[in-house]
């Protein structure tokens, strides 16, 4: 037997923090060599941070990062222990993301990354080159304190691997797992064993099962040892990074990490038997025979052995695993409550302000910070310091005690306020007040009725009039400016609340105000810019009405919080516009679609690309059993027209917690310009063709078929008269 111990980590890296950075990748060493391992595996891009962006282009960033390597490496972190360690790297004048491979207080090698993620989220052609060479190594220059440190003048520099006495390791990095032609089959063929992916992957709603098949997949066919090592937690931006890190051998996943934690540093460990790898290669024959003609990587020699020998009392083979899985509704209550903790205890602020309206959508974010506080004590009670000494900061306690009850320490740090008008019903007073006592929140019920009708009597003095809802016969524009100012009173009502409350309670800082508006309402534009959807933070900004309605309910149960299941059940309404007896105005009703709709626009928009006259094609097909194509017409153009005039509210989008596909953040996700011609005249005018040209068709079928069975039944009445019945070629 050759038995392998690795370890790969979970690091909740702070993008430019280097000291906090470099201790927790020290930490992660210390533990790794603790049981044993030989081989430590962290993030991409650990010593900076992955959400440094265009940090990236400072050249401070990158000497910085040699600082810290150096730091590390003229230690004892690396002796007898083989750590692949992330940075950015200068070669020449090009940038490059590299995995450094160090042992012994040496680097053996740096692997710079040859395929690169630019897309979606990620910009990485903007700060990096990919590397290109794959036929030797390059002899690559250490700066030069980094030479005197280390006494070493050059490292090999490219695409390769490192041979062992009696295995062979090679570095994976992130995107090129997925790419078509991976890396890791061809250096397979060459005798690679162990391979080493260094991951900046987000969470995303039902993206881990992609992941995972991809890492099981990568070992399947040609045997392996996979680790993988991913960042967790809130690193300064939009993403939340879910860990996960995993070992995975010859397909069957040995070792799993955790997705959602508040833990600064999580080691994951396996201990392999290599021999498995190399019986499972022996047994393919189609393995064999590619092996034999195989394209050849170069290599770094190093004359060590990474096994230990067979020893009874150190067999502790990991054996295959029961992948674990969250639900969509745990990824919603676990990833945005965690990246929630990250965001408040690096922030400086000392809680939260949530306008809680009792809709759905502000409901799902109290919710949110609820399950956040029962994180923070639940990793209290497990004897996690860190989350204990930020709590009793943030928390403002003193003399020795500590949050031990999420709804006491949410009362401490956690503000809702129901902001009502004439238009607010009772039972949604009522909803926000009782969900405020399951979750703990300090909550305050405040009218904003006479800050409305100051307005409304400046703007009479100034003007002459006063505007009316159309429900008393005003009109849209009047009917419009009197929900905006509700909205906007709103935002300006809970800023000064945020600022001044703490002040109020002799607490320290400032609370961070929290958005509510879903993916669904941004990308149909239905908010209002500036109102009470601008905030500091929004953890359910690209989450779509239909997995919110799901957590709730999930969250009524699990989390405790009964009063979340007549939330969920309550017809969604902004509750702007008057109230009568023969008129409730709900927000589909207002939007002209209904939530389900507005999903499948939005995944064809982002996800598949569709333009308008492409997504009146797929859902002419999709809907075709309920809708003719000049009704289905009628909606993508209504779609798109508000899309269209509503598309400029996207770049005052609250900065938002990511985790769809089909978000229309404007800032980065969804780069697409805010001035439309709004009635699309070419794409709509090739729709109305379409439609008509279907219509045609549609009538010229009809009458075929009209014509069809009128021959059918006078040829059936011939046949009936000589004693046979022939119908459609069936003969009785």
């Amino acid at each position: 037997m050759r038995l392998l111990n690795v370890a790969t980590c979970n690091l909740n890296q702070w993008s430019m923090d280097f000291d906090s950075n470099t201790k927790q990748i020290k930490e992660s060493i210390s533990k790794a060599k603790q049981v044993g391992a030989i081989i430590r595996l962290g993030p991409e891009l650990e010593i900076p941070g992955c959400g440094c962006e265009d940090h990236f282009l400072e050249l401070d960033t990158i000497n910085h990062s040699w600082e810290c390597l150096k730091d590390i490496l003229v230690g004892d972190w690396t002796d007898n222990i083989v750590c692949s360690i992330g940075m950015p790297i200068m070669k020449g004048s090009e940038r490059y993301n590299c995995q450094v491979l160090c042992f012994n207080r040496k680097i053996i090698m740096i692997r710079p990354k040859m395929w690169l993620a630019n897309d979606g989220n990620y910009r990485e052609l903007r700060w990096f080159t990919a590397w290109k060479q794959r036929d030797q190594l390059d002899d690559f220059q250490l700066p030069p304190q980094i030479s005197e440190a280390l006494g070493q003048k050059s490292v090999p520099f490219g695409y390769g691997y490192v041979k062992f006495q009696d295995t062979a390791i090679a570095a994976e990095v992130c995107e090129e797992l997925f790419t078509p032609s991976p890396p890791h089959a061809e250096l397979a063929l060459n005798g690679v064993e162990v391979f080493m992916n260094a991951s900046g992957s987000h969470h995303q709603l039902r993206k881990l099962d992609v992941r995972l098949r991809a890492l099981i997949n990568a070992t399947q066919s040609c045997g392996g040892v996979y680790m993988y090592s991913n960042q967790q937690g809130c690193d300064g931006g939009r993403l939340y990074y879910d860990g996960c890190a995993s070992v995975v051998v010859n397909g069957d996943v040995v070792a799993q990490g955790s997705q959602f934690s508040l833990n600064d540093v999580q080691v994951v460990v396996a201990q392999i038997d290599l021999d498995l790898v190399a019986s499972l290669r022996g047994s393919l024959s189609s393995f064999q025979e590619q092996a034999s003609c195989k394209a050849k990587v170069p290599s770094v020699d190093v004359p060590y052995s990474l096994c230990l020998p067979f020893d009874l009392k150190n067999i502790r083979l990991s054996v295959p695993l029961q992948i674990k899985y969250h639900s969509p509704a745990e990824e919603i209550a676990y990833g945005p409550g965690c990246w929630l903790w990250d965001y408040l205890r690096r922030s400086g602020a000392t809680g939260f302000l949530l306008p809680l309206s009792g809709g759905a959508d502000s409901s799902a974010v109290a919710a949110i910070v609820g399950c956040m506080c029962q994180l923070v004590v639940k990793e209290i009670a497990n004897g996690d310091e860190q989350v204990k000494a930020d709590a009793i900061r943030i928390g403002n306690y003193k003399n020795g005690e500590y949050p031990t009850d999420s709804r006491e320490f949410a009362k401490r740090i956690f503000y809702t306020v129901f902001m009502g008008s004439e238009n607010s019903s009772g039972e949604t007073r009522s909803r926000a007040k009782v969900l405020a006592d399951e979750t703990g929140s300090w909550h305050l019920n405040v009218s904003i009725d006479g800050m409305i009708s100051s307005l409304l009597s400046l703007f009479q003095k100034i003007t002459g009039k006063r505007p009316n809802y159309k429900v008393d016969g005003g009109s849209d524009v009047e009917n419009l400016s009197l929900q905006d100012i509700q909205a906007r009173i709103r935002m300006v009502l809970a800023f000064m609340l945020a600022t001044l409350l703490p002040w109020v309670n002799n607490k320290p800082g400032i609370y961070l105000v929290l958005g509510s508006s879903n993916v669904d309402e941004g990308l149909r534009g239905y908010l209002t810019k500036y109102d009470c959807s601008s905030a500091d933070i929004n953890p359910i900004g690209s989450l779509n009405k239909q997995d919110i309605r799901e957590f709730l309910r999930w969250a009524a149960i699990h989390l405790g919080y009964s009063s979340l299941a007549d939330i969920e059940a309550a017809p969604p309404t902004a509750e702007l516009e008057p109230i009568r007896s023969d008129y409730i105005l709900t927000d589909e009703d207002d939007m002209g679609m209904t939530y389900e709709e507005l999903s499948a626009y939005g995944r064809l928009r982002k996800v598949f690309r569709c333009g308008p006259l492409s997504m009146f094609q797929n859902l002419c097909s999709t809907w075709s059993a309920r809708l003719t194509p000049s009704q289905v017409a009628e909606k993508v153009k209504h779609f798109f027209k508000f899309y269209a005039i509503t598309r400029h509210n996207m770049t005052t989008l609250t900065p938002s917690y990511h985790a769809g596909s089909y978000s229309p953040d404007d800032n980065r996700f969804d780069l697409r310009q805010f001035l439309y011609n709004t009635s699309w005249p070419y794409q709509f005018r090739k729709i109305d063709e379409l439609v008509h040209e279907l219509d045609v068709k549609d009538i010229q079928g009809n009458h075929e078929a009209l014509a069809a069975a009128s021959n059918g039944v006078n040829g059936m009445k011939v046949a009936a008269s000589n004693g046979v019945i022939s119908w459609m070629g069936i003969s009785a």
